[in-house]
């Protein structure tokens, strides 16, 4: 299955000391199903850091890019919910979000660990993808793609980034999924030596809901 047309919507974020217990209930009871409740979403995978920082980093696959400034879309960004407005201005922290184009995916599983190295100006992407083709032959990498940022200059402020101050956003981001973590921990040791101008996390798969990765 192609994926040349399906959008990403890459999230990573801290949580302020003492607001963990409540974004966690959040998230799980009605953030995820909120999401996934409006037109064009198909998937959520959740995760949190073992290596690196921000804390928690989480996507959504969705049909494409346009879903994400769709009107369903954008009017649950500027009318939160009570709970929601309470998280977004109390617990978020270093909130990265960025819509991004996603590339076909290299490998059909999802791994319970991933790597994630993103890069706040524009990588060499014939370096990235050579680097994609060669590590999806790994029978250890479950799976492997590429995120790039759609261009947001004019993208309008929403209520809710509003309430979080804020957001950075990446240009780029390789993806692996590794089916265990010491091959997590080792490849998070090559990149931060191969890409030293990149930011390299390794993340634990919490939980996930939807249709699934494709290939």
């Amino acid at each position: 299955m192609s994926h040349k047309s399906e959008g990403i919507l890459a999230i990573w974020n801290d949580v302020r000391p003492g607001q963990e217990a409540a974004f966690d209930a959040w998230f799980q009871s009605e953030h995820l199903l909120e999401r996934l409740g409006v037109p064009g979403f198909k998937f959520v995978r959740r995760h949190e850091a073992l290596v690196g920082a921000p804390k928690y980093f989480n996507f959504y696959i969705v049909d494409n890019p346009d879903v994400l400034k769709s009107k369903p879309y954008l009017e649950r960004l500027d009318n939160p919910t009570p709970m929601t407005k309470k998280i977004m201005s109390e617990a978020f922290i270093n909130m990265n979000r960025t819509v991004c184009h996603r590339t076909p995916r290299r490998g059909s599983f999802s791994g319970s660990y991933a790597v994630t190295l993103r890069f706040n100006d524009a990588p060499d992407m014939g370096k990235l993808t050579a680097l994609a083709d060669e590590l999806a032959k790994d029978t250890k990498i479950a799976g492997v793609e590429l995120w790039n940022a759609v261009d947001s200059a004019n993208a309008v402020v929403s209520e809710e980034e509003k309430l979080r101050g804020g957001d950075k956003k990446i240009k780029s981001c390789l993806v692996v999924d590794t089916l265990r973590k010491a091959e997590a921990e080792t490849l998070v040791d090559r990149l931060s030596k191969q890409f030293a101008d990149a930011e390299v996390g390794l993340y634990a798969v919490l939980c996930e809901r939807g249709g699934g990765l494709g290939a």
